[in-house]
This record gives structure tokens, C-alpha cells and sequence, in this order.
């Protein structure tokens, strides 16, 4: 037996005798995800089995170096480890914009002091992070914020304005941008800085979304002091940093039928209607599950492509843009089949399954905005990987 065979023989006996079989279930709601953070909830006993199992074990960020909390596991390992855990159909144990966007940012820009001091309790589910870049009049032209960072001593000064805060009601930390040198060029004038939620002066409030959920927030600074230890990469150096943790933003979003939020299988849920649907709905539902068959396998293809250090820029490019827009055109397609049977969320004579599809229907539409809007990504796609000019 190989090395590689050894530790998947490993990990799935680990993974069988240790991930309650409730965490083996396909996430229906928002009870069924873990934000990790000071103030997690857990809504199972079997939740909270599975986040400390995973926790302990360093599995939370199985690829990350152990002194900073991770797993400690190779790009094969963890690759292996991630099969495992679609295969069985294990849960992710938590959920942290942290952990996913900034904390690979830490490990390539951050000191030795930084990582330490916010690596390792985001490795543990300890702090949930929130993401601080759009601001009402810096959307897709994100250069153009105006959030300022003024210098007083071993402090900033930050007041300003961010606005689609996703979980910045319930978050312990962000990681945003502002604006430190308003006289240079704007991509050149702007700092990352981590600042802590409960510092004076930040106000926080939600954002109602149609779909009765409020995930998104707007958020003012009012003369906030935050040290200047907290900035990331160096003063004004922060368009930089930035891109990097944007690339990582567009992988995770990329991965929302893999664990990433709640789903449903789009053949079960649609099968009591097809009868009455007719045919021309049959044809377009396969063709959906095709183009989701054909996207998984891109994805498998793409981590290969990790593993054996290829360039895979051009096809990470895609990737939110591609799974966001098949996520989002297959809810439209199950409302369509449902007819008016998919266009209620008060639950009084239909199934679970009918309010599921209304609510997700329409929350998916800002699966195409968040994290950088189809159109924008068009724009990048069409300028840094096919080379059209402007």
C-alpha cells in the first residue's frame, strides 16, 4: 500500500468514526451551517461533536502549518481529505469568510507577529471575520473608496462608510480597505487593515434582503483608533493585497454546491412536477444537471492542475462566474417547473421543498453580484485571460 493509500484508508475510518451521521446530510437551512466566531451557535449537539472533532484535530484549515493551528497536511493530502469528505458527504464543521479570503492572505503578507496573533484562533473558529471593501459609491469601481485612515501616533484614525457587510452584525473582526494617502494615485493611496467590531465608533446595521434575509449590512466608522500594527503588507500597499485575497474570494464562491451554503438537489426537487410539466422542462432540467456535471469536473480537473503546480489562472477566472450564474439559473428553472407552487415562503399548504425553492429563487440573486458581478468578471476574463483589447 502506498503512502497516499495508507492515509485515505486513514482518513475515511477517522472520518466514519468521528462525523455524527446528522453531519452527513446535505445542508436545508441556515441552522444547518456553523459560523464559527466568540459567539457560535450550534444547533445540533451533533454540530458542536463535529466542529470540536475536526477543531482538534487541526482539520478546520487542514492545510495550514501547525504552529499557526492548521492540519499541517500536503497539497496531496488535503486534496485526499477533501474527496473523503465528499464522498461520505460530510459538512464542513464551521464557516469563516476568515479562514477562507484572509487568512491565506496572512500567510503570504503578514508578519510573524500577525499571524500569530489572528492565524491561530481563526484556525480554532474562535473569531468571525467580516469583509470591508464596497462602499456606496466604490462598487465595481472598488479604487474608488473613500474610507479614511488618517495617521496619529501608533494609531489610525478611520471614519468613513462600508456598505453589503456580509455577517457584519455578528462579526468579531474585519479586514478592509481605506484610504491612507488621499494625494496619490487611488489604487496607490489605499491600506488593508484589520480593525476589531467592537471598537468605539463602529455602528453596524442590517440590510433586508427580498428574500426576508439579512446577511448583508452597512457599516460607519466614526473616528475609529486602530493601531497601525493592524495594517497588512505595508501603508498603501494594500491595492496588492487586495487582489490576492479577491482571487481566493472568487475560489470560495466558486464552491457553493460543495458545502459552501445551502442547495438542493435539483432532480429530487423537481421530480413530483415533471409529469405535469411537460417535456420542454425535462429537456432543460438535463441539460442544467449536464452543465453541473461538466462544472464539478472542471473543478476536480483544476485541483489536479494544484497538485501538479500548473498555471491555473485562466480557469480559477471562471469559476465564480460560472458556478454563480448555473447556481442562480438553476432555481429560476426549479420555480419554473414548480409554477405557482414555487413562489411562497409562508409555508401554509405547501412542502418544505416549495418554500426551499422561492427562498433560494431569490437569494441567488446576489450570488451574481457578491464577490465581484458577472459583468465585471466578464471584464476580467475578456482583458487578463482571452487578451481582447479594452
Amino acid at each position: 500500500m502506498s503512502e497516499g493509500d495508507a492515509f485515505r484508508a486513514e482518513t475515511r475510518q477517522w472520518l466514519l468514526a468521528n462525523c455524527p451521521s446528522s453531519m452527513r446530510e446535505p445542508l436545508r437551512n441556515d441552522d444547518d451551517m456553523v459560523w464559527g466566531g466568540s459567539r457560535i451557535v450550534f444547533h445540533s449537539e451533533d454540530q458542536r461533536v463535529w466542529f470540536e472533532r475536526m477543531r482538534d484535530r487541526g482539520w478546520l484549515v487542514p492545510g495550514w502549518p501547525r504552529a499557526y493551528g492548521g492540519g499541517g497536511l500536503g497539497p496531496r493530502e488535503q486534496r485526499i481529505l477533501e474527496q473523503e469528505m465528499r464522498s461520505l458527504g460530510c459538512r464542513q464543521p464551521q464557516y469563516n469568510l476568515g479562514i477562507w479570503m484572509l487568512g491565506p492572505v496572512l500567510l503570504e503578507f503578514g508578519t510573524e507577529e500577525q499571524k500569530l496573533e489572528h492565524l491561530v484562533p481563526m484556525a480554532r473558529g474562535e473569531i468571525r471575520w467580516c469583509q470591508g471593501f464596497s462602499e456606496p459609491n466604490a462598487g465595481s469601481d472598488l479604487a474608488s473608496l473613500r474610507t479614511a485612515a488618517v495617521r496619529d501616533g501608533d494609531d489610525f484614525i478611520v471614519t468613513g462608510q462600508k456598505i453589503w457587510t456580509s455577517q457584519g452584525d455578528k462579526a468579531d473582526w474585519m479586514y478592509a480597505l481605506v484610504r491612507t494617502d488621499p494625494a496619490a494615485k487611488k489604487q496607490e493611496g489605499i491600506s488593508f487593515i484589520l480593525l476589531d467590531m467592537k471598537s468605539p465608533g463602529v455602528s453596524v446595521r442590517p440590510i433586508e434582503l427580498i428574500s426576508g434575509r439579512s446577511e448583508f449590512c452597512e457599516t460607519h466608522f466614526d473616528a475609529v483608533r486602530v493601531p497601525a500594527r493592524n495594517v497588512i503588507g505595508g501603508t498603501n500597499q494594500g491595492w496588492r493585497v487586495a487582489k490576492r485575497l479577491l482571487e481566493h474570494e472568487r475560489a470560495a464562491m466558486s464552491k457553493f454546491t460543495e458545502g459552501g451554503a445551502p442547495t438542493l438537489d435539483a432532480l429530487a426537487t423537481a421530480a413530483p412536477y415533471l409529469a405535469a410539466a411537460g417535456p420542454v422542462w425535462r429537456d432543460r432540467l438535463a441539460a442544467a444537471l449536464m452543465d453541473q456535471q461538466a462544472f464539478a469536473l472542471t473543478v476536480r480537473r483544476m485541483q489536479e492542475m494544484l497538485l501538479a503546480r500548473e498555471d491555473v489562472a485562466p480557469l480559477s477566472a471562471i469559476m465564480k462566474l460560472v458556478q454563480t450564474e448555473q447556481e442562480s439559473a438553476k432555481y429560476e428553472l426549479l420555480q419554473q417547473i414548480m409554477g405557482q407552487r414555487g413562489l411562497t415562503m409562508d409555508g401554509k399548504g405547501h412542502t418544505a421543498d416549495e418554500q426551499a425553492v422561492c427562498r433560494l429563487w431569490l437569494y441567488t440573486k446576489s450570488y451574481t453580484i457578491a464577490g465581484g458581478s458577472s459583468e465585471i468578471q466578464l471584464n476580467i476574463i475578456a482583458r487578463r485571460v482571452l487578451g481582447l483589447p479594452g
